[in-house]
């Protein structure tokens, strides 16, 4: 593939143009499978070319971590190069998570059956928003106890530092539920047809559904930020299974 712009040759498809400082594509639909990631470089609404990267996951745990943190950085790598102002990804979580840590670009996901059809039928709709309100400003509504103490403000942050989460409304406390030894565990529900979903806290017999206003504009995007939201909380060791 040569350079749109000044015509010279590009080691890879889709490559930023050092000699002109010119981008060759606008995004990257990336497909993560836990040993092989498909990206797709797409200019507008034309394919400008597809690279496949692979791996072998190694047997032993510790040798694992390290083996997926150096498949993701060479997925991060191939992105750079191509400098697109968008990322979409699909898959694999585990790469996907620590592909996206490795990069200042935000990932927005997409359904995992036929991504780039997904995304070229989405081109030119309005991509999920990203809230740039600090974090301490998105909790308001009449209730503003939460239960849990440490660790539901905990949970309650990790859902607030979300770049796709405009507001958390917290809700009244329901002390008629099952009793847990856990302590609290927290959990996303599904999206709502507005996409805005809910966050349900349980704590010992109590229980606490809080709602979430997302950028979401529909179920099918609020599924995705639901998807982010239960994969920080499962990081955060807060998860109810």
């Amino acid at each position: 593939m040569d350079c749109r712009r000044c015509g010279t040759p590009l080691e890879r498809p889709g490559d930023y143009c050092l000699v002109c400082n010119t981008a060759n594509c606008d995004a990257v639909v990336v497909a993560f499978e836990r040993d092989r990631a498909e990206l797709t470089m797409l200019d507008g609404e034309e394919i400008v070319g597809r690279t496949t990267l692979t791996t072998v996951p190694e047997d032993d745990p510790e040798a694992e971590v390290v083996e997926l943190r150096n498949f993701a950085g060479r997925v991060a790598d191939e992105i750079r190069r191509k400098r697109p102002e968008t990322v979409f990804a699909a898959g694999d979580r585990d790469v996907l998570r620590e592909a996206r840590a490795q990069l200042h670009h935000e990932f927005y996901r997409v359904a995992a059956d036929d991504p780039v059809e997904r995304v070229l039928d989405r081109r030119g709709e309005r991509s999920l928003e990203v809230v740039e309100t600090p974090p301490r400003e998105k909790l308001g509504g009449s209730h503003s106890t939460l239960i849990g103490g440490r660790r539901g403000r905990k949970a309650i942050g990790v859902v607030a530092n979300h770049p796709h989460v405009k507001k958390i409304v917290p809700g009244p406390i329901d002390a008629g539920g099952t009793g847990s030894r856990t302590g609290l565990r927290a959990k996303v529900t599904r999206a709502d047809d507005n996409g805005n979903v809910r966050l349900l806290l349980r704590d010992g017999s109590s229980v606490q559904e809080n709602r979430i206003v997302t950028t979401a504009m529909d179920r099918e995007t609020g599924e995705f930020v639901r998807d982010d939201l239960n994969d920080a909380l499962t990081d955060a060791e807060l998860r109810e299974q």
